[in-house]
């Protein structure tokens, strides 16, 4: 399996300015941007749909359900071939593999907003974004190195499989659109659905690290904000999450929208989720509110 070096020592990381641009990548980020406004000229009702459609099954069930709460914090289990399924709709949101994808975020949060966080709005507004994309080390990661940052996801051979194939479902789906529905379904369901899925994901960290209000005093800059949670299926409440990792759900409010976490709690009535670790609000310490674990099977 080759998978370019993520550096593990922190005080090694290159800075935002001294980074070299990525040559691999920008050219394909540039081709579904492109792709994406081409689809606005193309456009119908139904292809519309179907980005949309495909946007959850990708960015929710994929990324945010699976990617982010199954298996980076292991917030709930679920059985083996469910997990497969799900990580395969996280592969084909086009933000690499599940050892990748992981291994970034748990590093993200062992040096969140400091020397060594992948994507720190700290190093720039745009660096958080999009620049530790296009110029970061982050991408470029070495099999020792992700099996310091994800040894569990390591020793399973379809995971380590699908990072090295991650982008076999993507191709695979656009295939499967264009002899549906020609030009347009491509364009729609795989470039517009994949760039907005795209900036879904960094708004995220950029501006969940930026603006928004903070119900806890963590040790990081996140914050909780309403309508980055409405683009990212709930993971827009951040601070929420930063306070509480393991937590499956992330609005602990009655007005903290969180459709992730509202999914999760229907696949457990299906008896396809089970052991989810969910914290709620129990009361207040000197003016401030403090976590309970209501964990369940």
């Amino acid at each position: 399996m080759s998978i370019p070096l993520l550096r593990s020592n922190a005080s090694t990381e290159k800075t935002p300015s001294s980074n070299s641009f990525n040559w691999k990548i920008a050219p394909v980020l540039i081709l579904f941007h492109v792709g994406a406004v081409a689809a606005l000229f193309f456009f119908s009702w139904s292809g519309l749909f179907l980005a949309l459609f495909l946007f959850w099954v990708t960015g929710g069930l994929g990324l945010g359900i699976c990617y982010h709460r199954l298996l980076v914090h292991r917030s709930f289990t679920t059985p083996k071939w469910f997990e497969y399924f799900l990580t395969i709709c996280g592969a084909a949101a086009l933000e690499g593999g599940p050892l990748l994808w992981v291994a970034i975020h748990r590093k993200h949060h062992q040096f969140a907003d400091k020397v060594g966080d992948p994507h720190s709005p700290r190093d720039g507004k745009w660096w958080s974004h999009a620049g530790w994309v296009l110029t970061g080390n982050s991408l470029r990661q070495d099999v020792a190195t992700l099996k310091r940052y994800v040894p569990d996801l390591a020793e399973d051979r379809f995971h380590v499989w699908l990072t090295k194939y991650h982008l076999a479902p993507t191709i695979i789906l656009a295939v499967s659109l264009y002899a549906i529905g020609g030009s347009r379904l491509l364009l729609w369901g795989t470039f517009f659905r994949t760039v907005l899925g795209l900036h879904a994901t960094w708004i995220v960290n950029s501006a969940a690290h930026i603006w928004g209000s903070r119900r806890f005093e963590t040790r990081d800059t996140s914050t909780n904000n309403w309508w980055v949670a409405l683009i990212s299926f709930g993971d827009g409440w951040h601070n929420n999450h930063h306070a509480y990792p393991v937590s499956a759900r992330h609005g602990l409010k009655w007005y903290e929208f969180d459709l992730n976490f509202y999914t999760i709690w229907m696949f457990k009535q299906l008896g396809l989720v089970y052991r989810i670790h969910q914290a709620t609000l129990a009361r207040r310490l000197h003016g401030r509110e403090s976590f309970a674990d209501s964990s369940s099977d």
